[in-house]
C-alpha cells in the first residue's frame, strides 16, 4: 500500500517549522501529566494511600521530565548506537537535527529524574517509577506514530497486504510498518493492561509492581518488533546477524521487570486487593 503522504512538518510560519515529532514529545509529556495527575490525585489507588507527590507537583515535575527525555535520550543515542563517530566529531553532538535519539536513554534519563525528584518530596520513589509506567505508554505511543509520519525506522521488506512503501526508502519496496506495530503494542495495548492492573487490581498498592509490569511489556514488545525492523545503518546486526542494538539493550529492562515484579509480589503488608 502507498505511504499516506503527511508533511513531517505540522505547522510553519515563516522559517520557523514545528514538526509532528516534537509535538509528539510536548503532547507526550503534558497528556501524560494530566493523566499522572488524575492517578496521583485518586489517593486509593496508592500504597497506604500515599502517592510518591501531590497531584499539584506533577506540573513542576513535566518540566524536568521534558529535560530528562531529550537529554537521556540525546545521550542515550550517542553511547548506544553511533560512539565513534561522535567520538570523532564531538560538536556534534548537540546536533539534534539529524533525528539521533534513543528511546532506551531517554527512558534512563526520566527514571533519574523521577527518583530526585521524589526524593526531594519525601516520597517512595519506586511509586514514582510506578506512575512512570502508567503513563509513559501515552508518550510511546504519539512518539511511533510521530516515526511513522517520518517515514523513518521502518521495518524489513514484506508481502504482508499491509506493507507500506516508504518514501524515504531508496528502494522502495514495500516494509513492514514496525512504527505502527510499536506504537499498537508498546503504546496502546501496554497503557490497556496498566490500566487495568492500576485499577481492576489496585496494582499501585505495591510499589515497583506496575512498573515492571510496564518494563516486561515494553521489552516483550520491542524485541518482538525488532526481528522485522531494519536495524540501524551504522551498526546493523549484532552477534552473527540476527540481534539489533534495540534487543540487547531491552534484556536489562526485560531483567529488572521480573525483578521488580518478584519484589513487588512478594511483599506481604498491603495486600493487592482492597
Amino acid at each position: 500500500m502507498p505511504f499516506p503522504n503527511i508533511d513531517p512538518i505540522a505547522i510553519a510560519i515563516g522559517p520557523i517549522a514545528i514538526r509532528w515529532y516534537a509535538l509528539a514529545y510536548l503532547f507526550g509529556v503534558i497528556l501524560g501529566a494530566g493523566y499522572g495527575y488524575l492517578l496521583l490525585r485518586n489517593q486509593r489507588l496508592w500504597h497506604r494511600g500515599a502517592p510518591p507527590f501531590k497531584a499539584s507537583d506533577i506540573w513542576d515535575f513535566a518540566f524536568w521530565a521534558m529535560l530528562a527525555i531529550v537529554i537521556g535520550g540525546r545521550v542515550g543515542y550517542v553511547l548506544f548506537y553511533n560512539l565513534p563517530y561522535y567520538l570523532e566529531n564531538p560538536a556534534q553532538i548537540i546536533n539534534t537535527l539529524d533525528g539521533g535519539m534513543s528511546y532506551h536513554g531517554g527512558m534512563l534519563g526520566l527514571m533519574l529524574a523521577a527518583i530526585l525528584f521524589t526524593r526531594s518530596k519525601d516520597g517512595n520513589w519506586l511509586s514514582s517509577l510506578d506512575l512512570l509506567g502508567a503513563v509513559a505508554t501515552i508518550g510511546i505511543l504519539l512518539g511511533r506514530l510521530a516515526n511513522f509520519i517520518n517515514a523513518e525506522l521502518y521495518g524489513a521488506p514484506t508481502t504482508v497486504p499491509w506493507g507500506v512503501v516508504f518514501p524515504t526508502d531508496p528502494l522502495q519496496l514495500a516494509r513492514h510498518p514496525s512504527q505502527l506495530y510499536e506504537a499498537a503494542l508498546e503504546g496502546l495495548l501496554l497503557f490497556l493492561v496498566i490500566r487495568v492492573a492500576t485499577h481492576v487490581f489496585y496494582a499501585l498498592r505495591k510499589p515497583g509492581l506496575v512498573a515492571g509490569i510496564f518494563a516486561i511489556g515494553y521489552a516483550l514488545s520491542r524485541i518482538a518488533v525488532e526481528f522485522v525492523r531494519l536495524p540501524d545503518a551504522q551498526l546493523g546486526y549484532l552477534y552473527g546477524g540476527w540481534l539489533t542494538m534495540g534487543q540487547v539493550l531491552s534484556l536489562p529492562i526485560l531483567l529488572g521487570g521480573l525483578i521488580l515484579v518478584i519484589y513487588a509480589a512478594t511483599r506481604r503488608e498491603n495486600p493487592l486487593r482492597p
